[in-house]
Parts: structure tokens; sequence; C-alpha cells
């Protein structure tokens, strides 16, 4: 399917590591803080791909409107910071994945909208990262996803022309991205997704239900 790929580049909270846990813990400190209850896990973690916004939302039904939402952010993302890789893991079959790649010899990184005041000390933080010959955030170019800009800053790294990158991504707006930077799209349907997603109509080139299905798509042989 992709045979003319040479490098693959990845969507990272909800395609190559679950961060829900420690998300849902920033903001449930919160609620705590404040004498509220604490909420369950199963609540924060549909928005954890909307970060701060998606959290603060679940925790307190907070819109980025509000007058009080930069505070609360800035208090988000000190908790988030504290506790960023406790509870946070990588997803079942990523390693292998990522040890195929590299077995033969395939470029890859990391594209992210988490701003690299978090992404940088996480990547570095977890071993799978060190053969990641991009990592790209939020704030790394003027534009974050649904903008082309991150993801062509990526192929310049790994030096691949965008055309032979292939993007994978559990959000509309990785393949909104991928696409304005003519990169064929995967969406990875095990990542968060968000609860009113339909990802049919995201028009992702194809889909994954887990990571290690991709390589298949790659034409690599899978061991049984």
């Amino acid at each position: 399917m992709f045979e003319h790929v040479k490098a693959v580049l990845f969507d990272l909270d909800g395609t190559l590591i679950d961060s829900a846990p420690d998300l849902g813990a920033a903001a449930d400190k919160m609620r705590t803080d404040r004498g509220l209850a604490s909420l369950p896990l199963d609540l924060y973690r549909p928005m954890a791909g909307a970060g701060a916004r998606g959290m603060l939302g679940i925790a307190f039904s907070m819109t980025p409107e509000h007058p009080d939402f930069p505070a609360m952010r800035e208090e988000f993302f000190r908790n988030y910071e504290s506790c960023m890789t406790q509870r946070t893991y990588v997803f079942e079959g990523v390693a292998q994945l990522i040890q195929s790649l590299v077995d033969r010899d395939m470029a890859w990184g990391v594209v992210t909208n988490k701003a690299m005041r978090f992404t940088a000390p996480l990547t570095r933080g977890m071993p799978l990262f060190a053969s990641a010959r991009a990592v790209v955030g939020g704030d790394s170019t003027p534009h974050p996803k649904p903008h082309p800009a991150p993801l062509l800053e990526a192929a310049r790294q790994v030096g691949v022309r965008p055309i032979e990158c292939l993007y994978v991504g559990d959000d509309l707006r990785d393949v909104q991205a991928g696409k304005a930077a003519g990169m064929p799209t995967v969406a990875a349907l095990y990542g968060y997704l968000g609860s009113q997603a339909d990802v049919t109509a995201w028009g992702a080139d194809m889909a994954i239900e887990t990571p290690l299905a991709l390589l298949k798509l790659l034409n690599f042989r899978v061991a049984a």
C-alpha cells in the first residue's frame, strides 16, 4: 500500500503513548484541591488529545472563553509537569513497530501539538524515542496542526520529501495536516479520537485498529 514511503511520522498522545492517566490526574488534582469529588479516568480519556482544553472541559465544564481559563490552564500545566511520566505508557505493539522501522533503517519521528515544554522532557525520559530522527512540538513552528508546517518541518529534519512520509494520528487534525503537507495518512483507531469522532469522514488513506497493523500497510513481514 505504502511501498514508496521512506519515513513514518507519528502523532504522540493517543498514537504512540497513552498519556491520558497523567493528563487526567493533573486535572483531577485541581478538583480535589478545591474540595470537589474525584472523577474517573474514563471521563477524561476521550478528551485527552485536546490537552488542557479537553481536561479542563471535563473537570470544570470550562471553555477557553472563560475569564479564568488562562490561570487554570497554567495550574493544569504545572500539575502535569510534576507527574507526566508517572502513569504514561507506550501502547501495546508500539515498541515492536518502532523496532521494525529501525531494523529496516526507515526514519521515523514525532509531530505533536503538545508544547515542547512537555514534549522534550517526556520524549527524553522514555527509551522508545531514542531512535526518533525528529521531534516537533506544537510550538516548534509558527502554526500547530492542522496546519502543515509542523509536518513539513519534521520531513526536513528526517531528510525525506513530504510525499515520501507517512503520517499516523488519532485525530481529525492529524489527517488534515498530513493531507495539507502532501503526505499519505493513516488514522489510528485505537487512540483517543474524541467522543463524537466520525473517523470515516476524516478522509485518511487507511485506518489501523492496532499499531502493528501499520507494518502490513508498509508491506513488512510480520512475525507470527
